[in-house]
C-alpha cells in the first residue's frame, strides 16, 4: 500500500473535509430540502448552499480539484481521490466546495485550451463560484456513446460560425448561475473520423439558443438540471473555437479522463454512506423478535459491501496513481474498468441498503432513493458501461495479436 501513499497536504485537507462534513453538509441537507420545497422551484439555488461555499472557502475547501497550485491546493490525482470520496457522501458537498461537475472538467478545458479572454471571462469567476456552466455533447437523435456520431453542425461563415442543432442531458444548463457552455459539434465532415469535431464557448443567452426542457431523471428533476436544448443559427466568433479546427475529439478525452475518475470516487463515497445508513438500520430495527443485523442475508450483505468497497477503492487509487505517473493514455485501462465497476457496485449497496430500510428507503425521508436515481446514470454518463468494456476487451485481445500463430502451433503439439 506504499505507492497509494498520501501527502501531508491531502492528510490534512482530509482532516478538515471531514470535519466540515459533520459539522456543516450533514446537518445543511434537511435545510436544503426545506428550502427547496418552499421555493416550489425545481432549478432554486437555495441560500443554505450558498452558506456552505462561503464556509468551504474559508476553510480551504476550494478548488480541490484543480491540478495547478494557482487555483487551488495543486494536489495530484492520488491525493484528490479521498477528497472526492468525501465529498461524494453527500449530495451538497462537491457544489459547496467548487469540485461538481461539469464545472471541474470545463474549467480544466478553459485551463488548457481557452484563450486569455476565455480565461478572464469564464475562467475566473468558475474558479471563484460565481458562475456555473454546461457541456453540451451528448444529442437526442444519435448514439451518443460514440462521440464520432455527433451531428450538430458548426459551419464557418468569414468571422463566425453558425450553429444549427439539438443537444439533450447537458448537465447544469438549468442551474440558476449558469451562464456558459462547452458545446460539441461537427465543423468538417469530409474530414477524418476523429477530426471532424470541434468545441466552441456559447454564452446560455446566445441569441438562438433555446432551453427547451430540463429533463427527469427517475421523476427527480435535479437541480442543476439536464437540459434539451436547441440551436438555430446561432452565431459564435471564431475566437471562441477551443484549441483548432477538428479538436474537439481530443478536447473530450482530455476532459473526460480525469472527470470519469472524480465520478467513481464520488460513488465509493456515496457506498460508503450508504453501508453506513445500512449498518446502523440494522441495528435499531427489530423483527420477529431480532435485530435485523443479527439475521444472516443482512450480515452477509454488509460484509460483501465492505469487501466490493475496498476492492473498488484500490483500483480507483491505482488509477489515480496511474495518471499521475505514466498518463491517462496509459492508464485508460484502468480508468475505464473503474468506470464500469464503481456505479455497479454503489448502486447494489444502496440497492440493500434500501431494502434494509423497508418502505422508508424508497421515500425522501433518506438520501437512498435520490443516490439511486443519480448513481444509476452514472451508467451511462461519460459513456455507458458496454463502451468502456469493449475498449477493455480490444487491449487485452491486443495483447495476443502477434502470438495466435505460435500459441496455436504449440496447441497443436501439446494436443
Amino acid at each position: 500500500m506504499s505507492m497509494f501513499s498520501f501527502s501531508d497536504r491531502s492528510l490534512e485537507l482530509q482532516d478538515e473535509l471531514l470535519a466540515f462534513m459533520d459539522s456543516h453538509v450533514y446537518p445543511a441537507e434537511a435545510v436544503y430540502e426545506e428550502q427547496m420545497r418552499a421555493s416550489g422551484n425545481p432549478h432554486f439555488q437555495p441560500p443554505v448552499l450558498e452558506e456552505l461555499k462561503v464556509e468551504a472557502r474559508r476553510r480551504g475547501l476550494w478548488n480541490l480539484f484543480h491540478p495547478h497550485p494557482e487555483w487551488g491546493p495543486g494536489l495530484s490525482n492520488l491525493d484528490y481521490a479521498p477528497l472526492a470520496e468525501i465529498m461524494g457522501r453527500s449530495h451538497l458537498a462537491p457544489e459547496a466546495c467548487n469540485c461538481n461537475a461539469p464545472d471541474t472538467g470545463n474549467m480544466e478545458v478553459f485551463t488548457l485550451f481557452g484563450t486569455d479572454e476565455h480565461k478572464q471571462k469564464w475562467l475566473r469567476p468558475l474558479l471563484d463560484g460565481e458562475i456555473r456552466s454546461a457541456f453540451a455533447m451528448t444529442e437526442p437523435a444519435v448514439a451518443s456513446s460514440d462521440a464520432t456520431n455527433i451531428q450538430l453542425r458548426m459551419e464557418r461563415h468569414g468571422d463566425e460560425y453558425v450553429l444549427n442543432g439539438r443537444k439533450w442531458f447537458a448537465s447544469n444548463a438549468l442551474h440558476q448561475n449558469c451562464k456558459v457552455m462547452i458545446v460539441m459539434g461537427k465543423t468538417d465532415p469530409t474530414a477524418a473520423t476523429h477530426k471532424q469535431q470541434s468545441m466552441m464557448v456559447v454564452p446560455m443567452d446566445a441569441p438562438g439558443v433555446t432551453v427547451l426542457r430540463g429533463l427527469p431523471v427517475f421523476g427527480y428533476q435535479d437541480r442543476e438540471g439536464h437540459a434539451e436544448i436547441d440551436f438555430q443559427d446561432v452565431r459564435v466568433p471564431v475566437s471562441d473555437l477551443l484549441s483548432g479546427e477538428g479538436e474537439g475529439f481530443a478536447i473530450s478525452q482530455a476532459r473526460l479522463g480525469p472527470g470519469r475518475i472524480h465520478h467513481c470516487m464520488r460513488a465509493i463515497g456515496m457506498a460508503e454512506r450508504a453501508l453506513e445508513l445500512m449498518c446502523r438500520r440494522a441495528q435499531s430495527r427489530v423483527t420477529f423478535g431480532q435485530p435485523l443485523s443479527e439475521r444472516a442475508n443482512i450480515q452477509d450483505w454488509i460484509a460483501e459491501a465492505r469487501i466490493e468497497i475496498e476492492m473498488v477503492r484500490l483500483l480507483t487509487l491505482k488509477a489515480a496513481h496511474l495518471m499521475d505517473t505514466v498518463g491517462n493514455k496509459e492508464a485508460r485501462t484502468e480508468i475505464a474498468a473503474i468506470k464500469v465497476a464503481a456505479p455497479k457496485m454503489a448502486l447494489k449497496i444502496i440497492d440493500r441498503a434500501i431494502q434494509v430500510h423497508g418502505g422508508a428507503g424508497v421515500t425522501d425521508d433518506f438520501p437512498l432513493a435520490m443516490a439511486y436515481a443519480h448513481m444509476r446514470t452514472l451508467r451511462l454518463a461519460d459513456g455507458p458501461d458496454e463502451v468502456h468494456q469493449r475498449a477493455i476487451a480490444r487491449q487485452e485481445l491486443r495483447k495476443y495479436r502477434d502470438v495466435t500463430a505460435a500459441s496455436n502451433g504449440h496447441e497443436a503439439v501439446v494436443r
